[in-house]
């Protein structure tokens, strides 16, 4: 099968298009044919050396953890049959080898793909919207009435997040650049704001939950925006001793995050799309050959919504 693997750490052009066997499902797993990979921030983060990526072990090693395929076997598994459309997020953070035509792994990291999603927006929604899931539900437990911040709601997890947020009946507000608040409006942000126009410390107060999806020097500034009591969730590094302390004096709570492989979660996600309270916007859609350019996309920042790979033929829709 057609794989791309990374070969070192470094620039995009370590990405190399090659060939592997065909892995072999053992029982509780499921072997699925995959139509469509995701991209996500922490692909090119671990392409490039940054994020820590012991899990992997040497390179080579076959990066993407979110597909959406067609099931093929299933030894001794239950929840899926032969011909069941699936997507998932695999093994993360081990090496799941979603950049590929086949992956195997435990059928309960998989869920039914919802009818109203192609195979490209199913492989754009696992990471992205399992970490919106589980900081906004699962360690949140956002409710009506909470008023919930994003930062980033543009990006790949911010406009999942904001709609997740928006459908549990909170007031969201998103930070993007002016020229993305119309897009904003349209995954149920309630209130804009225009980061490189006004400080965001300034100009947002009183959050229930600030969701931080950008990490760095401005995670302390965020911590003014918070009520008395309220909780920001960092999903990229860790929290500081400087932020701690920040928050321990502001009387205010912070939480690190790292995404987790979640069938359940898969599931209340796909029961959102059914609903038609959840969306995924793809940015691009590439070729599996063109994975150097995904991520040469991706590392701009300026991508809204998601980038995806098309490991077989297009669908129909593009």
């Amino acid at each position: 099968m057609k794989v791309v693997q990374t070969t070192a750490a470094g620039e995009p052009d370590v990405l190399v298009l090659s060939d592997m066997d065909k892995p072999a499902p053992v029982p509780t797993e499921v072997l699925v044919r995959v139509h469509a990979a995701g991209v996500n921030p922490v692909d090119w983060k671990i392409r490039g050396g940054i994020f820590p990526t012991g899990a992997l072990g040497a390179h080579p090693f076959v990066q993407g953890w979110d597909v959406a395929g067609v099931v093929e076997a299933g030894p001794r598994v239950t929840r899926f049959a032969p011909g069941d459309e699936v997507f998932g997020l695999l093994w993360f953070p081990r090496e799941a080898g979603g950049y590929g035509e086949y992956v195997t792994a435990p059928a309960r990291q998989f869920a039914h793909k919802p009818a109203g999603l192609s195979f490209t927006e199913a492989a754009g929604l696992p990471m992205a919207g399992l970490t919106a899931w589980q900081t906004l539900v699962d360690v949140a437990g956002v409710k009506a009435g909470d008023r919930v911040l994003v930062t980033a709601a543009a990006g790949g997890v911010g406009h999942l997040a904001a709609q997740i947020a928006h459908a549990r009946g909170a007031v969201v507000t998103g930070t993007a650049t002016a020229a993305k608040h119309e897009f904003l409006a349209s995954v149920g942000v309630d209130e804009a704001v225009d980061y490189t126009a006004v400080e965001v410390r300034a100009a947002v107060r009183d959050q229930d939950v600030v969701l931080d999806l950008l990490g760095g020097d401005h995670t302390l500034g965020l911590l003014d925006t918070l009520r008395p009591g309220g909780l920001l969730i960092l999903t990229i590094g860790q929290v500081s001793a400087e932020v701690t302390a920040a928050a321990a004096e502001r009387g205010v709570r912070v939480s690190p995050f790292l995404v987790e492989p979640d069938g359940a979660g898969l599931t209340e996600l796909a029961r959102l799309v059914d609903r038609g309270e959840l969306r995924v916007h793809l940015d691009h859609v590439l070729p599996l050959s063109d994975a150097v350019k995904a991520h040469e996309l991706g590392e701009t920042g300026r991508t809204t919504g998601k980038i995806v790979l098309q490991v077989t033929e297009p669908e129909k829709e593009f």
